[in-house]
């Protein structure tokens, strides 16, 4: 089951908490459960969502998952002609493992609100689009609840938290949160349209204990929470996914919110949790490095070449997982690289190795610049570059090179006043391997970002070609 038989038990229980709260509008569990069910003799076998933020998006949702039926949740922003390639794709004939299998009352698609068969799909899950189709993979009901025990045993959920995850909820960290949250009983919080001073609002008055949310806007959120003197001293979490955290991040974090354990994770939307750490309140804060944790519960982990022979501890390597919270594979656009297993282990192709039981993650082999010889891992550039006193943020790329192949180079956005390429070179020793090291730093306005708000390498390499006024050399 992923979370409807939990939904009755709730609405049962608690019939006047509060479930659910869309910008200000809220619905009960009893609410949440009685408009699920009355939208169940329209909601077909197949549902696709493109929807803002909502109470009737919510509401959608939880009955599009019902008995044997499955739901896509994609982007609203999308093109529209890319939106009606995708549902036409996911249709009901597309042939999907798993439906119309029976669920557990003899039930196909039945007009109750209940779960359907573990081993049948109900979710469709889609990677980012921009300009070419998004692949597609499925998730069945058991490994959805088995990621929700795992992340709640984790996080230490429980049903007095309340949780605000302030980003869109076709974006899977925030319509996993909401997901976990109605399993495990717990009051969820979201926007309409992210803004600022909404998420202020609902963090000082909603009384708000648990943040989901991306490492840049955590960054926003606490910067801005600073300036504008808004208590968090009320938040008992936050749960930070997308990229491990910098220097200037956590430290800002702790401050606006001092009372709270900082959690980060790695994980992949076909792979699910992989590993994880948590940062107690009060514990020094240690941004250095690479590291995000030990496996997940219920995850082990592994690092093996492209043969699938195991590394040696401390040797680099795809990073593969075994556990039951793996996704079925891809519907269409399986190129063979993007989700691979060697056996009964499971790889998305990003690179890393094992050092102490510590995963190290060091990105995505496409993103890897082969200067001289040498591999260089952005990510490892970036936070070595954020841990630098007067950088407030750092992109590192790969720019073509004839002597080199690749020459590393790097956008910083400064902290306060000016800073130098002199000064950012000097206070690398000891952070960075010298043969990793940018030959050019660029002084950057703003951060080069998607139109989802993801700092993005390829927007940087960009501006660079273009002369873009965003960015210049940086003596």
């Amino acid at each position: 089951m992923p979370f409807l038989n939990k939904l009755q038990l709730w609405a049962d229980e608690r019939p006047d908490d509060t479930a659910v709260a869309v910008g200000g509008k809220r619905l009960t569990w009893a609410q949440l459960r009685d408009d699920a069910t009355l939208r169940l003799d329209e909601t077909p076998h197949t549902t696709v969502l493109a929807e803002a933020n909502s109470l009737q998006f919510v509401v959608s949702y939880v009955a599009s998952v019902a008995g044997a039926r499955r739901c896509a949740v994609l982007d609203p922003l999308w093109p529209a002609p890319m939106i009606e390639e995708v549902s036409r794709r996911i249709g009901p004939a597309s042939g999907v493992p798993g439906a119309g299998l029976v669920d557990g009352a003899g039930l196909v698609d039945g007009p109750e609100l209940l779960d359907g068969p573990g081993d049948a799909d109900f979710l469709v899950g889609l990677t980012s689009g921009t300009t070419s189709v998004p692949k597609a993979f499925t998730r069945t009901r058991s490994s959805w609840q088995q990621s929700f025990d795992a992340s709640v045993e984790f996080f230490a959920l429980d049903q007095d938290d309340v949780t605000l995850a302030p980003g869109p909820l076709a974006a899977s960290l925030n319509l996993y949160a909401l997901s976990e949250c109605l399993y495990a009983g717990a009051t969820f919080h979201t926007l309409e349209h992210f803004d600022v001073g909404d998420a202020h609002a609902a963090i000082a008055h909603d009384g708000i204990t648990r943040l989901v949310l991306t490492p840049t806007v955590l960054r926003l959120l606490s910067e801005r929470g600073l300036a504008g003197a808004v208590d968090a001293s009320g938040i008992r979490s936050i749960i930070c996914a997308g990229s491990k955290l910098d220097a200037r991040t956590l430290e800002a974090a702790r401050r606006w919110a001092p009372n709270a354990a900082i959690f980060e994770y790695y994980g992949a939307s076909e792979l699910s949790f992989v590993s994880g750490t948590c940062l107690a309140a009060g514990e020094p804060l240690d941004a250095s490095g690479t590291g995000i944790g030990g496996p997940f519960p219920g995850v082990e982990l592994s690092i093996r070449d492209d043969a699938g022979a195991e590394r040696p501890p401390g040797g680099h390597g795809n990073i593969c997982v075994r556990s039951g919270m793996v996704s079925n594979g891809y519907l269409w656009g399986d190129d063979g690289h993007a989700l691979r297993s060697f056996g009964d282990w499971y790889t998305v192709g990003d690179q890393g190795y094992l050092e102490d039981g510590v995963l190290h993650i060091l990105g995505r082999r496409s993103d890897m610049i082969l200067s001289a010889g040498r591999n260089v891992y952005p990510h490892e550039v970036e936070l070595a570059l954020a841990a630098v006193p007067g950088v407030s943020a750092a992109v590192a790329a790969g720019m073509p090179d004839e002597l080199r192949g690749q020459r590393v180079v790097a956008g910083i956005l400064p902290a306060y006043g000016a800073v130098t390429a002199t000064q950012i070179r000097t206070s690398l020793d000891g952070l960075l391997a010298r043969e990793k090291r940018p030959l050019q730093y660029y002084l950057l306005s703003e951060l080069p970002v998607t139109d989802r708000g993801k700092v993005s390498r390829r927007v940087f390499l960009e501006w660079i070609a273009e002369n873009d006024p965003r960015v210049r050399i940086l003596g």
